[in-house]
């Protein structure tokens, strides 16, 4: 008698990040780690639901302080990082941005197993184009070239690591009214093009 062949785990995702990863203002099937999910299951691949380590209103440090949870065995299979809008928010420059990003993109690598081609970084979205900073007095235009100074260091630093990175800053520009009720974070409708843009490097990132 042959003995039965026990089914491989499924792949197991970390999201990290802060409002954007959590979903401020959408159903938890809605979070675009949810969603990216489906997609990827429904193409076949056995994939966990995600564990989502992020907060609204997190920084690099706030949530570098909460990764330590995170800190287990085995290590991830996919392991996504898009942090940084509230550095931005709250006035804080470039340079300290990117230093504490790399301390986290090199802490999002070990989580992947030393992989740094499991490791997905994504762009942050731009909040200047939402009805939320119009409704507030908030300037599109610096707030739009700080952010692509923020993700301009981040690409660099996953590029130089070996890290994927997904820009998805466009779709956010392109579709400003996609948002929850809030007016400033995005609705389902736009978490589902992100996860649409990002499905082929997760698809990779996965093989």
């Amino acid at each position: 008698m042959s003995t039965p062949t026990r089914a491989a785990d499924p792949l197991r995702h970390l999201a990290l990040g802060d409002s954007y990863t959590i979903g401020e203002g959408v159903p938890e099937d809605a979070r675009w780690p949810m969603q990216l999910a489906r997609q990827l299951m429904a193409e076949g691949t056995a994939l966990a639901p995600p564990r989502i380590v992020a907060t609204t209103g997190w920084t690099t440090d706030e949530l570098a302080a909460a990764m330590d949870e995170a800190q287990q065995a085995p290590a991830y299979d996919l392991v996504t990082l898009l942090i940084g809008v509230n550095n931005q928010y709250r006035g804080r420059g470039a340079d300290d941005y990117i230093g504490e990003f790399r301390q986290l993109l090199a802490r999002a690598v070990a989580l992947a197993g030393d992989r740094p081609e499991r490791v997905v970084v994504v762009s942050i979205p731009d909040w200047g184009v939402t009805r939320f900073a119009r409704e507030h007095g908030h300037d599109a235009a610096p707030i739009g070239a700080a952010l692509d100074r923020f993700n301009a260091l981040a690409r660099a630093a996953a590029e130089a690591t070996g890290a994927a990175f997904v820009d998805i800053t466009d779709l956010s520009r392109e579709h400003p009214d996609e948002l929850a009720e809030d007016g400033l974070h995005p609705d389902a409708r736009q978490y589902a093009r992100w996860a649409e843009r990002i499905a082929p490097t997760a698809r990779r990132a996965l093989r």
